[in-house]
């Protein structure tokens, strides 16, 4: 039984351990994105994607301070 208990421990920590694996960096927004994908196209002499809106500016809420 414990060797059946440590080879699920193993596979669980084996598991965890892909799971943390990925990008290190801040999220892009959709905004950020579409003015990368602008920029890439204009280097590579690409048709232009659609310009982005200028995301809304953010309003506080009465609940972000227990966040």
């Amino acid at each position: 039984m414990t060797a059946r208990r440590t080879l699920t421990l193993v596979l669980l920590g084996f598991a965890l351990g892909l799971a943390a694996c990925g990008r290190k960096a801040p999220l892009d927004s959709p905004y950020e994105a579409a003015v990368d994908a602008r920029k890439q196209a204009e280097e590579n002499d690409e048709p232009m994607p659609p310009a982005p809106d200028k995301p809304v500016q953010d309003r506080p809420f009465i609940l972000d301070g227990l966040l």
